[in-house]
């Protein structure tokens, strides 16, 4: 797949109103924040994070929150902010996470991966 072609289906996936198909635009999303986040609107993506994963499906919710963790971990001059929003949210918290994993909660997740950057 091109860079081009997977740019176009991360932008309309993430907007779909199925939030499977949203779910997979933000897997998209995710990967690039990680890996080409030159051009992405990251304090964007926060503010879309902030307002709409709360409340958002399962499935979609677990999409945006790695999204949101991987904001905080790859990019420090908004790990405040990430990690804020994921206090303020509380999504997944309460998950139940094995002895020795790492918590999904993204304050969580995003501590455990910058320490293990360290």
């Amino acid at each position: 797949m091109t860079d081009t072609v997977a740019e176009e289906l991360r932008v309309a996936r993430s907007a779909d109103p199925d939030p499977v198909v949203a779910s997979a635009g933000w897997a998209l999303t995710t990967e690039r924040v990680a890996k080409k986040p030159d051009g992405l609107d990251l304090p964007g993506l926060l503010d879309v994070i902030e307002k709409e994963m709360k409340d958002a499906p399962d499935r979609l919710q677990w999409a945006m929150n790695h999204c949101l963790a991987q904001i905080g971990i790859d990019h420090p001059h908004l790990r405040v902010r990430a990690v804020g929003i994921g206090e303020r949210l509380e999504v997944l918290k309460d998950y139940p996470t094995p002895p020795g994993c790492t918590s999904p909660y993204a304050p969580a997740w995003n501590a455990e991966n910058v320490r293990r950057q360290a």
